[in-house]
Protein backbone atom coordinates (compact mmCIF):
# COMPACT_ATOMS: atom_id res chain seq x y z
CA UNK A 1 0.00 0.00 0.00
CA UNK A 2 1.13 3.50 -1.05
CA UNK A 3 1.89 5.40 2.13
CA UNK A 4 0.55 9.12 1.65
CA UNK A 5 2.15 12.55 3.07
CA UNK A 6 -0.26 13.77 5.29
CA UNK A 7 -2.24 17.12 3.79
CA UNK A 8 -4.79 19.14 5.56
CA UNK A 9 -7.81 19.98 4.27
CA UNK A 10 -8.34 23.72 3.44
CA UNK A 11 -10.27 25.32 6.55
CA UNK A 12 -13.60 26.53 4.80
CA UNK A 13 -17.35 26.67 5.67
CA UNK A 14 -18.69 24.09 3.15
CA UNK A 15 -18.98 20.36 4.15
CA UNK A 16 -15.83 18.30 5.04
CA UNK A 17 -16.82 15.62 2.13
CA UNK A 18 -17.14 18.88 -0.43
CA UNK A 19 -13.50 20.19 0.64
CA UNK A 20 -12.06 16.63 0.25
CA UNK A 21 -13.87 16.03 -3.17
CA UNK A 22 -12.47 19.53 -4.47
CA UNK A 23 -8.67 18.70 -3.43
CA UNK A 24 -8.76 15.04 -4.52
CA UNK A 25 -10.28 16.54 -8.00
CA UNK A 26 -7.86 19.01 -7.86
CA UNK A 27 -4.74 16.41 -7.17
CA UNK A 28 -5.98 13.93 -9.71
CA UNK A 29 -6.14 17.05 -12.50
CA UNK A 30 -3.04 18.40 -11.94
CA UNK A 31 -1.70 14.42 -11.69
CA UNK A 32 -0.56 14.56 -8.20
CA UNK A 33 -3.05 11.37 -8.15
CA UNK A 34 -1.92 9.79 -11.24
CA UNK A 35 -4.03 7.31 -13.99
CA UNK A 36 -4.28 4.05 -12.19
CA UNK A 37 -3.71 4.62 -9.20
CA UNK A 38 -5.56 2.84 -6.41
CA UNK A 39 -7.75 4.64 -3.81
CA UNK A 40 -8.23 3.30 -0.65
CA UNK A 41 -10.52 4.94 2.15
CA UNK A 42 -7.54 4.02 4.79
CA UNK A 43 -4.84 6.08 3.00
CA UNK A 44 -6.99 9.02 2.14
CA UNK A 45 -8.70 9.47 5.94
CA UNK A 46 -4.77 9.42 7.25
CA UNK A 47 -3.50 11.57 4.46
CA UNK A 48 -6.03 14.18 4.33
CA UNK A 49 -6.71 14.00 8.45
CA UNK A 50 -10.79 13.02 7.74
CA UNK A 51 -13.16 10.34 8.44
CA UNK A 52 -14.34 7.38 5.89
CA UNK A 53 -17.67 9.02 5.28
CA UNK A 54 -17.14 11.79 3.60
CA UNK A 55 -14.40 10.08 1.88
CA UNK A 56 -16.87 7.53 0.34
CA UNK A 57 -19.00 10.73 -0.78
CA UNK A 58 -16.64 12.43 -2.17
CA UNK A 59 -15.39 9.24 -4.05
CA UNK A 60 -18.83 8.97 -5.18
CA UNK A 61 -19.22 12.54 -6.68
CA UNK A 62 -15.74 11.65 -8.40
CA UNK A 63 -17.01 8.49 -10.04
CA UNK A 64 -19.86 10.36 -11.24
CA UNK A 65 -18.15 12.94 -12.91
CA UNK A 66 -15.75 10.36 -14.76
CA UNK A 67 -12.36 10.61 -12.83
CA UNK A 68 -12.08 7.56 -10.49
CA UNK A 69 -13.79 4.20 -11.26
CA UNK A 70 -15.04 1.53 -8.74
CA UNK A 71 -14.04 -1.74 -10.20
CA UNK A 72 -15.79 -4.82 -8.53
CA UNK A 73 -13.74 -6.45 -6.35
CA UNK A 74 -10.67 -4.23 -6.95
CA UNK A 75 -11.66 -0.68 -5.42
CA UNK A 76 -11.42 2.63 -6.98
CA UNK A 77 -8.88 3.85 -9.07
CA UNK A 78 -7.83 7.30 -10.64
CA UNK A 79 -8.66 7.51 -14.37
CA UNK A 80 -8.21 11.48 -14.52
CA UNK A 81 -8.61 13.23 -18.00
CA UNK A 82 -6.34 12.42 -21.38
CA UNK A 83 -4.99 15.09 -23.45
CA UNK A 84 -8.17 13.64 -25.90
CA UNK A 85 -10.48 14.37 -22.62
CA UNK A 86 -9.34 18.22 -22.63
CA UNK A 87 -9.11 18.55 -26.12
CA UNK A 88 -12.94 17.89 -26.07
CA UNK A 89 -13.63 19.34 -23.15
CA UNK A 90 -12.09 22.94 -24.99
CA UNK A 91 -14.76 22.11 -28.15
CA UNK A 92 -17.39 21.90 -25.95
CA UNK A 93 -16.42 24.84 -23.91
CA UNK A 94 -16.23 26.80 -26.71
CA UNK A 95 -19.82 26.16 -28.21
CA UNK A 96 -21.28 26.90 -24.38
CA UNK A 97 -19.23 30.19 -24.07
CA UNK A 98 -20.32 30.94 -27.64
CA UNK A 99 -24.31 30.70 -26.55
CA UNK A 100 -23.76 32.29 -23.08
CA UNK A 101 -22.53 35.45 -24.49
CA UNK A 102 -25.50 35.57 -27.06
CA UNK A 103 -28.26 34.86 -24.50
CA UNK A 104 -26.06 36.93 -22.02
CA UNK A 105 -26.01 40.36 -24.02
CA UNK A 106 -29.61 40.06 -24.79
CA UNK A 107 -30.71 39.10 -20.94
CA UNK A 108 -27.84 41.20 -18.99
CA UNK A 109 -29.22 43.47 -16.39
CA UNK A 110 -28.25 46.63 -15.39
CA UNK A 111 -26.91 45.38 -12.15
CA UNK A 112 -25.12 42.76 -14.46
CA UNK A 113 -23.42 45.23 -16.43
CA UNK A 114 -22.36 47.28 -14.08
CA UNK A 115 -20.26 44.30 -12.71
CA UNK A 116 -19.22 43.43 -15.86
CA UNK A 117 -18.21 46.91 -16.59
CA UNK A 118 -16.19 46.87 -13.09
CA UNK A 119 -14.43 43.75 -13.91
CA UNK A 120 -13.15 44.68 -17.25
CA UNK A 121 -11.47 48.01 -15.53
CA UNK A 122 -9.89 45.85 -12.83
CA UNK A 123 -8.45 43.32 -16.13
CA UNK A 124 -7.05 46.86 -17.03
CA UNK A 125 -5.57 47.77 -14.10
CA UNK A 126 -3.81 44.51 -13.43
CA UNK A 127 -2.97 44.38 -16.71
CA UNK A 128 -0.73 47.70 -16.68
CA UNK A 129 0.25 46.20 -12.96
CA UNK A 130 1.63 43.11 -14.80
CA UNK A 131 0.23 40.66 -12.24
CA UNK A 132 -1.04 37.71 -13.89
CA UNK A 133 -2.19 35.56 -10.72
CA UNK A 134 -4.54 38.67 -10.01
CA UNK A 135 -5.32 38.87 -13.81
CA UNK A 136 -6.00 35.14 -13.76
CA UNK A 137 -8.50 35.10 -11.00
CA UNK A 138 -10.34 38.24 -12.37
CA UNK A 139 -10.56 36.68 -15.83
CA UNK A 140 -12.44 34.03 -14.34
CA UNK A 141 -15.06 36.38 -12.93
CA UNK A 142 -15.57 38.15 -15.92
CA UNK A 143 -16.58 34.63 -17.52
CA UNK A 144 -18.68 34.00 -14.38
CA UNK A 145 -20.95 37.25 -14.98
CA UNK A 146 -21.47 36.40 -18.56
CA UNK A 147 -22.54 32.65 -17.85
CA UNK A 148 -24.57 34.43 -15.02
CA UNK A 149 -25.93 37.04 -17.14
CA UNK A 150 -27.09 33.93 -19.85
CA UNK A 151 -30.20 32.93 -16.91
CA UNK A 152 -29.73 29.43 -17.45
CA UNK A 153 -28.84 27.33 -14.88
CA UNK A 154 -27.60 24.32 -17.04
CA UNK A 155 -25.27 26.35 -19.03
CA UNK A 156 -23.78 27.90 -15.67
CA UNK A 157 -23.13 24.30 -14.28
CA UNK A 158 -21.97 23.39 -17.53
CA UNK A 159 -19.14 26.29 -17.71
CA UNK A 160 -18.56 26.48 -14.25
CA UNK A 161 -17.30 22.62 -14.17
CA UNK A 162 -15.40 23.61 -17.38
CA UNK A 163 -13.27 26.50 -15.59
CA UNK A 164 -12.38 24.15 -13.09
CA UNK A 165 -10.77 21.09 -15.18
CA UNK A 166 -9.17 23.96 -17.61
CA UNK A 167 -7.23 25.94 -14.91
CA UNK A 168 -5.21 22.52 -13.96
CA UNK A 169 -4.35 22.09 -17.75
CA UNK A 170 -1.06 25.11 -17.83
CA UNK A 171 2.01 23.05 -16.80
CA UNK A 172 3.88 25.73 -15.83
CA UNK A 173 3.99 29.60 -14.97
CA UNK A 174 5.68 30.90 -17.87
CA UNK A 175 3.91 33.29 -20.16
CA UNK A 176 4.79 35.65 -22.87
CA UNK A 177 5.64 38.87 -22.86
CA UNK A 178 2.74 39.90 -24.70
CA UNK A 179 0.21 37.50 -22.20
CA UNK A 180 -1.68 39.81 -20.65
CA UNK A 181 -1.98 42.82 -23.40
CA UNK A 182 -3.35 40.11 -25.93
CA UNK A 183 -6.14 38.63 -23.40
CA UNK A 184 -7.57 42.04 -22.68
CA UNK A 185 -7.51 42.76 -25.91
CA UNK A 186 -9.63 40.06 -26.56
CA UNK A 187 -11.61 40.78 -23.71
CA UNK A 188 -12.40 44.04 -24.71
CA UNK A 189 -13.66 42.74 -27.56
CA UNK A 190 -16.46 40.59 -25.36
CA UNK A 191 -17.22 43.97 -23.98
CA UNK A 192 -17.59 46.06 -26.32
CA UNK A 193 -20.20 43.86 -27.70
CA UNK A 194 -22.14 44.05 -24.29
CA UNK A 195 -21.80 47.51 -24.97
CA UNK A 196 -23.14 47.89 -28.40
CA UNK A 197 -25.66 45.23 -27.65
CA UNK A 198 -24.21 43.28 -30.62
CA UNK A 199 -24.89 39.63 -30.59
CA UNK A 200 -23.44 38.75 -33.29
CA UNK A 201 -20.16 40.27 -32.40
CA UNK A 202 -19.95 39.01 -29.07
CA UNK A 203 -20.35 35.36 -30.36
CA UNK A 204 -17.39 35.71 -33.02
CA UNK A 205 -15.21 37.78 -30.12
CA UNK A 206 -15.84 34.92 -27.77
CA UNK A 207 -14.76 32.40 -30.37
CA UNK A 208 -11.71 33.88 -31.04
CA UNK A 209 -10.80 34.31 -27.48
CA UNK A 210 -11.31 30.33 -26.94
CA UNK A 211 -9.76 29.29 -29.77
CA UNK A 212 -6.73 31.62 -28.81
CA UNK A 213 -6.66 30.44 -25.03
CA UNK A 214 -6.44 26.86 -26.06
CA UNK A 215 -3.66 27.69 -28.26
CA UNK A 216 -1.73 29.51 -25.54
CA UNK A 217 -2.40 26.60 -22.52
CA UNK A 218 -1.39 23.91 -25.14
Amino acid sequence: MVLYKHTEIPKNNAPISSSLYSQLQKDILTGQLKKGHKLTEQAICEKYNVSRTPVREALRQLEAEGLVENILNRGAFVVGLSQQDFDDIFELRKIYEIQAVKWAIERITDEEMDALDETFEFMEFYTLRNDIDKMLTINEGFHQIIYNASHNRMLQQFLSSYQVYLKYLRKDDEYPDDYLATVLEEHRQIFKAFIEKDVEAGAEAMERHITNSKTRRL
